[in-house]
Formats: C-alpha cells, sequence, structure tokens
C-alpha cells in the first residue's frame, strides 16, 4: 500500500511504521490515528516533496539562466570596455577612468585563458610537468662527416656501428 521510492521523503523508521500499520496493525484503530490518516499524511507528506522538488529545478534553471545572462553581459561589457578606451587614446581624463575600471576575465567552457589560442595551455614546455625518473642516457656520436677520408682510419664504420647498437 505504501510506496519506497529511492528519495523518498519518508524516513526508513516511518516507513517501516506505516508498512506495519498496512499489514499488521491493518484492523488496529486508535483515536485520531490509523492505517488510513497515516496513509493520508504519507500521501501528503510525498506531495509537499514534490512540489519543493519542481521548485528546486525551476530554482536551479533560472540559476542557469543568470549565470548565461551574467557571462553574456560581461562578455559585451569587456568589449565596450576596449572599444571605448580607444575611443578615449585622445582624453586622458575619460582614458583614467576607463582605466580604473576592471572587469573580470569572462569565463570559458574549454577552462583555458580568454586570448590563448587552443593548443597554446597542451603544447608550451613551461607549463608541462617535469618528467619523473633518471634523464636519458647520450650516446656519444661520432660525426659521420669528419675529414677522415673515405674511412680509411675505420671512424665511419665506428660511427655507424655505434649508432646501430
Amino acid at each position: 500500500m505504501f510506496e519506497t521510492p529511492e528519495n523518498d521523503s519518508i524516513s526508513p523508521a516511518l516507513r517501516a511504521l506505516l508498512e506495519l500499520f498496512a499489514t499488521d496493525l491493518a484492523d488496529v484503530k486508535f483515536p485520531d490515528v490509523d492505517t488510513a490518516v497515516l496513509g493520508e499524511a504519507a500521501a501528503h507528506v510525498r506531495e509537499k516533496a514534490e512540489a519543493v522538488a519542481r521548485a528546486q529545478a525551476a530554482l536551479d534553471a533560472a540559476r542557469q539562466a543568470l549565470n548565461e545572462s551574467q557571462e553574456s553581459l560581461l562578455q559585451k561589457g569587456q568589449r565596450a570596455l576596449a572599444y571605448a578606451k580607444v575611443f578615449a587614446e585622445d582624453d586622458a581624463e575619460l582614458g583614467g577612468k576607463l582605466e580604473a575600471i576592471h572587469l573580470p576575465r569572462p569565463v570559458r567552457k574549454g577552462g583555458q585563458a580568454p586570448g590563448e589560442p587552443v593548443g597554446a595551455a597542451q603544447g608550451s614546455e613551461e607549463n608541462a610537468p617535469r618528467r619523473r625518473g633518471r634523464p636519458p642516457k647520450l650516446r656519444p656520436v661520432a660525426n659521420l662527416f669528419t675529414d677522415g677520408g673515405n674511412g680509411a682510419d675505420g671512424a665511419q664504420d665506428e660511427a655507424a656501428a655505434s649508432l646501430q647498437s
């Protein structure tokens, strides 16, 4: 008779009591309390919980819309400030007023800074984490184009052998 959804707004202890009144105590009636009264009260609680869930979803949607509107205004404000600074190049007083305005950077969904090229965040060596462990061993490489002739002293053969090993 009583539902037990996952996100039930009725505590497990009260659900157990409701279940007992629906089964073992179904025929028992106390003053102002019986199976029907408890069932109605539980249904009322679930209705109110559903209303809260709908209101929470509407609030979340409204917050998301507000955030998007604020982001749009910020982007337009950044552009307006940039245009106004160019416009005020010859007006020191207006330029000073504009320089005093510091708007936050717009939030990018990709997680990179606004003026940064797409591959710059991942490809820059100074931001890359250091490699762990010992650096690779450097092998001495003989110059293959030395003035040693046509291999009379065998330097070219040795160099080729060391490169292959």
